[in-house]
């Protein structure tokens, strides 16, 4: 999946300068210069959660499965989520009833196959003529367990506390399955494939075949290529009993009704092997249950088959969705910076190190003010160490900031939105030889406002793994720490190692003293 941003930038010359006095200075008059700042510290930070549910923000995407890693975290990645109904939901119009349904014959309906439904994300290979999976992670020939629940949790769009506010459910809570499961085997064996054919064997009642339907999905109308899905069977009496045998009843008079009667599913994967995958909820073909069954009019007299009527209604997983990440506990060493997406780990930064006047400013920023420094740049460095996994190395790093409190409150760093995430930065790069090297944040504007003085606001930094499409749009100052990228990455604290650690650098310039 590949995503093209469109930005403006400004390219700097020599002449151009941000000093902190938000004025334009002649660089004959200044030496240019660049400091490290030295209190710098960078250290691992252990969360508990993340908003994972689709109320107050729409990630479309959702992993399902297990991921397994010697030096990161292992995570078992489940979903729950409302279903969508159509109206006028009916097993057989009223219409083929009257026409049908008389003295001298009956009707049966049975169950031909209920199936969970899940697309897969797919690229096109080389040649263009075939699928190839995509945004999958892990060991995909190892099978994970996944059941398929229905759950007793009513999932409610308002604060059940009040109502005047959305609703949030995080990624550690509880949401209680309702009976059984609904698949047919038990710990059903999940391992991706390329299927993208399902073959529907049509039965009358008294078990004779009547008709075979071979289901494909396409991405378009004029697509000659299938998608792949995959295929959970379901139990199909109790799918019947849930569903068809209640289409005539109150339950099904509108969506409240139906979200009240049945309050959606869990797909519940667990295991410690296996791939975790990323379903795409808002693509084309979205995740449904599917179910397929046949009308059978009888003869009475004789039990002869008269007419068949087949039959498909799909349940698409639409409305509140919410994602669930159990997560290994795991600790690591200082000198090792792990980030982790999901539910995983952050880091924490201090860029100017300690207060020892207890004046409530970092003593180098003091020390850094007292020199009027002109700032040009900014940068922060990040670098990959390699002798971790880097197999599932994310493709973006994002800093923001939190004032640590009992209950955070989370905000932007000011470049994401003066300058745009794309200068903002954060991207992978990588060294002359290919391999995962660093991050780098451009950070400019933000000391600019701490070194003038204009604000002495300089809280903790955090660190975290985030997704590309999380920021397109930075619409106010408000940092929302929702994660559904489960990739990981092993980074350099401030303590030089081959040469590599964490880095702030400044390019600033300085008045001439001749």
């Amino acid at each position: 999946m590949a995503l093209v941003f469109v930005f403006t930038a400004v390219i700097s010359c020599e002449k151009d300068f941000n000093d902190i006095d938000s004025s334009l200075v002649e660089n004959t008059k200044f030496d240019v210069n660049t400091l490290t700042v030295k209190g710098i510290t960078i250290e691992n930070s252990y969360i508990k959660n993340v908003i994972s549910d689709n109320i107050s923000n729409k990630p479309g995407q959702y992993l399902l499965g297990v991921y397994a890693s010697d030096d990161y975290k292992n995570i078992e990645a489940s979903i729950v989520s409302q279903l969508a109904i159509t109206s006028n939901l009916e097993v057989m119009n009223s219409d083929t009833i009257a026409k049908y349904a008389t003295s001298t014959t009956h009707i049966v309906t049975s169950i031909d196959t209920v199936f969970l439904k899940l697309p897969y994300q797919v690229t096109l290979n080389d040649d263009g003529d075939a699928y190839e999976l995509d945004s999958i992670i892990g060991d995909q020939s190892k099978a994970f367990n996944l059941n398929v629940y229905q759950t007793s949790t009513y999932l409610s769009r308002l604060n059940p506390k009040d109502a005047s506010k959305n609703n949030s459910y995080n990624s550690n809570d509880v949401f209680d399955p309702k009976g059984s499961e609904l698949n047919i085997t038990d710990n059903y064996q999940f391992i991706p494939s390329l299927r993208d054919t399902l073959v529907v064997n049509r039965w009358t009642s008294n078990g004779i075949l009547a008709d075979k339907d071979t289901i494909t999905y396409s991405s378009s109308t004029t697509s000659t290529l299938s998608l792949p899905f995959a295929v959970v069977p379901l139990k199909e009496t109790e799918i019947k009993n849930l569903f068809l045998d209640q289409y005539e009843s109150s339950h099904f008079d509108t969506q409240d009704a139906f979200n009240n009667y049945f309050r959606g599913v869990i797909l519940e994967a667990t295991g410690n092997k296996g791939s975790l995958i990323s379903f795409n909820f808002e693509g084309a073909i979205k995740p449904s249950i599917e179910i397929y069954y046949t009308n059978t009019v009888f003869e009475t007299a004789t039990n002869d088959t008269i007419k068949t009527f087949r039959k498909n209604d799909s349940f698409s997983l639409s409305g509140i969705r919410s994602a669930s990440y159990k997560m290994e506990d795991k600790v690591y060493p200082a000198d090792k910076i792990t980030l982790q997406g999901t539910a995983g780990t952050e880091a924490k930064i201090n860029l100017f190190g300690a207060d020892t006047d207890g004046n409530g400013i970092a003593d180098e920023i003091e020390e850094l003010r007292a020199r009027n420094l002109l700032i040009n740049d900014a940068s922060l460095t990040l670098y990959i160490n390699q002798s971790a996994d880097t197999t599932a190395v994310p493709y973006q790093l994002f800093l923001y900031k939190s004032n640590e409190d009992v209950n955070p409150v989370y905000s932007q760093i000011k470049d994401v939105y003066s300058e745009g995430a794309f200068v903002f930065g954060g991207l992978l790069e990588r060294d002359s030889k290919g391999k995962k090297e660093k991050y780098t944040f451009r950070i400019t504007d933000y000391l600019s406002d701490i070194l003038s003085g204009e604000t002495d606001y300089s809280p903790t930094l955090r660190l975290k793994v985030i997704n590309a499409t999380d920021l397109l749009t930075v619409t106010d100052t408000v940092f929302k720490n929702y994660n559904w990228n489960p990739k990981a990455v092993t980074l350099f604290n401030q303590d030089a190692l081959n040469g590599k650690k964490a880095e702030l650098k400044i390019s600033y310039s300085e008045k001439k003293t001749n």
